[in-house]
């Protein structure tokens, strides 16, 4: 596959054919579509999952179209690739161990043990969790869950936690270390901005069918249910740490940096059986997802994969994960995990080689092409992440955003930029022609980028929002992996319809969050200049955390830091309350019931220089 390799148009207007450095993979091989079916117990017993309220939050009839052949607009890989994540039921990986597929945009596995089940990886949402296990517990029996693992820290694997325990079950939850503080940052932190990229990035707003959503690549789509998170109780420090979880002995190899910063593979010794996590799936995975996140290390993905293979292979009949289906067979899993590794070994060399010869991230994407092997393996197509914005993620890690050509250092902002541009390219008529041009030739890329200066430069010219809105779908449609093509149909949809208010789901994450946490979510808020010219200090006693903060705002910053054995003499207001208490403040409910001294009033100053995060913000117009 070459750079550009999320697209491979089945019609020639959708763009340039893209060379590849092999030969296409073969659609007569159905060895995928036999493993996907394998092992399948039952279907889903219900046509929908629903919310409390009523609300629809999994609709297992929404990939119905599914079942046709791929239609003109869309990619036939991406198709069959939904095709295959399509596939919803309760399916036995091998003896003792299920999963449920289908029913959110991961896995939920259940391995059975002395008194009851392990749940590893409880889905995105209480809602689809709990239909889950309610599916495993119609067919095999009315189990308790008796321990529950976090493979890592994305939200997709513990946000149905709720919906597996309850808050107050003496159940063990076990994660690899790191993994609330990941799970906040990437969350809370910057969940805003990760949030509104995320509906682009899932396709969120589209309608499912031919024409809009056809999956993500590692699913269908995420549910819209009640997300939730529970702090671990037990956390996995190293690779070779073994528990025992009712009666069943894991292995486990710590995976930090790899497809998320805190992360764990695990092997079952006694089942002969295999769990990579989200770091070997059937698929080329994100070294930076396009929603956001921390850059990825390529080289230590390869190099946990050569340790996995070392470990655990020999000794394994079955590799299963927590996106797609399993692969039997102790030759097939190492050789599948092996192209794994050697897919992310080769674009992290290949990319250092090439900026070491001066070459730039968008300049090595259109450079790079996979070896043969590699570009005729179904489960190494780009469908979530791409070769091409896979390098120059690599070459962020390395370099940063900076291109080292100084005309870099300081451009105008996009709007600025582009009204000069189309200045220089004689108004926006004339850029409009050009670009129409672009467009009626194929070279829907170029079209895009003209396009783009003509819609910040004139945001009220409708018929250059239109054009790239055309453009954006036909690049959409002939898109091979899932994230581009929904990125792509989501901007089509910004242009024409405007920007529309994304449903914020109440979430039980928040209970999660220590004191720490809490403060710097109110750190990032502080808008600086509104507060440069304030200066404040507040002392948090915590009586059920036997804890203290000292909190406060200088020059626009806001610091905390745990103190022990200091005085409320230096201070403006002193707080004597419980975490719930703080959350409850937060929520608007005052100082109710909260022990102070000193003046309240710091806290009303200390609220009025917080800004909102905006959860709608425009992405593809000004």
């Amino acid at each position: 596959m070459a750079g550009p390799g999320p697209h491979r148009p089945r019609r020639a207007p959708a763009g340039p054919a893209v060379s590849t450095a092999g030969t296409a993979p073969d659609f007569a091989d159905r060895t995928d579509f036999e493993d996907a079916d394998r092992g399948l117990v039952a279907g889903p017993a219900n046509a929908r999952i629903t919310a409390e309220d009523g609300r629809v939050v999994w609709d297992f009839e929404a990939t119905a179209f599914l079942r046709e052949d791929c239609p003109d607009t869309a990619n036939p890989s991406l198709w069959r690739q939904s095709q295959l994540c399509a596939r919803a039921g309760l399916y036995e990986v091998t003896e003792g161990i299920y999963q449920i597929r289908g029913f959110d945009l991961s896995n939920m596995t259940v391995i059975e043990g002395e008194r009851g089940v392990v749940v590893v990886d409880p889905l995105v949402s209480k809602e689809c969790a709990a239909e889950g296990i309610a599916l495993y517990r119609a067919h095999r029996g009315e189990r308790p869950v008796t321990a529950v693992l976090f493979t890592h820290s994305h939200i997709d694997h513990f946000g149905g936690t709720l919906g597996v325990i309850g808050p107050g079950d003496d159940v063990p939850i076990i994660a690899p270390e790191g993994f609330m503080e990941h799970s906040v940052a990437e969350n809370v932190y910057a969940g805003t901005a990760m949030l509104r990229r995320g509906v682009y990035h899932t396709g969120g707003e589209l309608e499912p069918g031919p024409r809009g959503l056809i999956g993500v690549g590692l699913g269908f789509d995420a549910s819209h249910g009640l997300p939730s998170l529970l702090p671990p109780t037990l956390e996995i420090t190293r690779t070779g740490q073994e528990e025992r979880l009712d009666g069943v002995l894991f292995r486990f190899q710590l995976t930090p940096g790899t497809e998320a910063p805190s992360e764990l593979n695990f092997h079952l010794p006694e089942r002969r059986a295999l769990c990579m996590a989200e770091n070997a799936t059937h698929n080329l995975h994100n070294i930076l997802t396009l929603r956001g996140a921390l850059v990825r290390d390529a080289r230590i993905w390869s190099r946990y994969l050569t340790e996995a293979v070392h470990l655990f292979a020999a000794d394994s009949d079955v590799v299963f994960a927590s996106h797609h289906w399993p692969t039997w067979g102790t030759e097939r899993l190492t050789a599948f995990l092996s192209e794994q590794r050697d897919l992310y070994g080769y674009l992290h060399d290949q990319t250092l080689r090439l900026l070491n010869q001066g070459h730039t991230g968008i300049e090595i994407a259109e450079m790079i092409e996979l070896p043969p092997r590699l570009d005729t393996a179904w489960h190494a197509r780009g469908y979530y992440g791409s070769v091409s914005h896979n390098v120059k993620a690599i070459y962020q890690r390395y370099m940063g955003w900076y291109d080292g050509h100084p005309a870099s250092l300081w451009e105008h902002p996009p709007t600025a930029s582009a009204q000069r541009y189309v200045d220089c390219m004689g108004g926006p008529d004339e850029v409009l022609a050009k670009a129409r041009s672009y467009f009626d030739a194929g070279d829907l890329r170029f079209a895009a980028q003209l396009l783009k200066h003509a819609t910040f430069a004139a945001p009220d010219d409708t018929r250059a929002k239109e054009l790239l809105a055309e453009t954006f779908e036909r690049l959409g449609h002939g898109a091979e992996c899932g994230s581009w093509r929904n990125n792509y149909l989501m901007a089509a949809q910004e242009l024409r319809t405007g920007v529309k208010p994304a449903p914020i789901a109440t979430s039980s994450m928040a209970t999660a969050l220590s004191v720490e946490q809490v403060f710097d979510s109110l750190a990032i808020r502080v808008n600086g200049p509104r507060a440069w010219e304030h200066s404040l200090a507040v002392l948090w006693r915590f009586t059920d955390l036997d804890q203290t903060y000292r909190m406060s705002l200088h020059n626009g910053v806001l610091i905390h830091h745990r103190v022990t054995g200091v005085s409320a003499a230096d201070t403006d207001l002193t707080l004597t309350l419980t975490a719930p208490q703080l959350m409850g403040m937060l929520a608007g409910r005052g100082l109710d019931g909260i022990d102070h001294t000193g003046d309240p009033g710091v806290l009303a100053t200390l609220m009025s220089v917080l800004d909102e995060p905006d959860p709608n913000f425009p992405i593809v117009t000004p």
